[in-house]
């Protein structure tokens, strides 16, 4: 169900990063992608989705040429995925952590098989032989979750829970997302292997964090994502 080639010259890319608490790497990470998209051929827009921070993040990503949103408390990635979409004027979007784990500079390499038909690109720390610095504990977590989808889809997939991804716009407004917090990555994977989109991994490096450890609850959100799956499968 390929949705055809967006026509490269006239595509506005935009680039969704939802932030809590990340006061230390925010600036690091908006500066690199400034970089980045400025030498890329398209025009572009950059959407910084403050969840609700208690640290000075939104400060922080203020003082760059960006468009900052707010949910004012913390309500989930989720959330703050699904109100950046919906102020993104692009046509292909693009989503990346504000932790600095994901690199700016591999953004073309996800936009790039948009441009060749496919409906959504995503980033997968587990092609390849780039750099990984995901615990073991949450390489087993992915394996699992990977697992059960490849036996309800019938599609292969490595990381089912990546941040890290390229999307069509039409085709994200056709995936209906309704998730709050951590489970948006299982319901995008979900949903965009279901329904027989053009859905494409390529391989990408995961840095280590360099200031805190992942905000993902082990069992509240493995719990959520289970029903994420479940919920995804068998509705439309």
């Amino acid at each position: 169900m390929g949705e055809g080639r967006v026509p490269v010259e006239h595509s506005v890319i935009s680039v969704v990063i939802p932030a809590y608490n990340e006061e230390k790497t925010i600036g690091e990470v908006l500066s690199k992608t400034i970089q980045v998209m400025e030498n890329f051929r398209n025009p572009y827009e950059i959407i910084v989705v403050d969840d609700g921070s208690t640290d000075k993040t939104r400060e922080a990503a203020s003082s760059y040429k960006v468009t900052v949103l707010s949910n004012g408390t913390n309500k989930g990635k989720g959330y703050a995925l699904r109100k950046g979409f919906k102020h993104a004027r692009g046509q292909i979007i693009v989503t990346l952590d504000a932790d600095g784990s994901h690199d700016p500079k591999e953004i073309p390499k996800l936009i790039e098989p948009l441009y060749n038909g496919a409906d959504i690109a995503a980033g997968s720390r587990f092609l390849g032989n780039g750099k990984n610095s995901t615990t073991k504990l949450n390489r087993l977590g992915n394996k699992i979750i990977n697992a059960i989808i490849m036996t309800l889809t019938g599609r292969y997939v490595t990381d089912s829970q990546t941040g890290f991804r390229a999307i069509k716009r039409e085709v994200l407004k056709r995936l209906n997302l309704n998730s709050e917090r951590y489970e948006i990555e299982t319901e995008l994977t979900v949903k965009g292997l279901k329904n027989g989109f053009r859905y494409v991994e390529v391989p990408i490096d995961c840095k280590k964090r360099r200031y805190h450890y992942s905000k993902l609850r082990l069992i509240s959100d493995s719990a959520k994502i289970l029903e994420t799956i479940l919920r995804a499968k068998f509705t439309k």
